[in-house]
């Protein structure tokens, strides 16, 4: 399993998690708080999480490329979302748990 995350700072992480998880959940079984969520795409899942002015992309996928599929449908619709104020992500690699 592949993994990679992105940690983005705004005063609107749990708005912008919830219009995510709102947004797929008309096609998709997402499940949310205003805290936490996770979406299952067919390529993979992106979990989320809001914690004050921190909001947490957690992407996984089978490879590299459903990984990257991942990241770019969660990017572009949190761009559509955050249109007056676009944030910056930045998906970086994630190590395997250690056990």
């Amino acid at each position: 399993m592949n993994h990679s995350v992105a940690e983005i700072t705004t005063d609107r992480a749990s708005i912008y998690l919830q219009q995510l998880c709102k947004h797929f959940a008309h096609k998709l079984p997402v499940e949310f708080t205003p805290e936490r969520g996770t979406i299952p795409f067919t390529v993979g899942t992106c979990r989320l999480e809001a914690a004050g002015e921190t909001l947490t992309l957690k992407a996984e996928a089978e490879n590299a490329d459903l990984l990257t599929q991942v990241e770019g449908i969660v990017e572009r619709h949190l761009v559509r979302f955050a249109f007056r104020d676009p944030p910056k992500i930045v998906w970086q690699a994630a190590g395997q748990p250690t056990h």
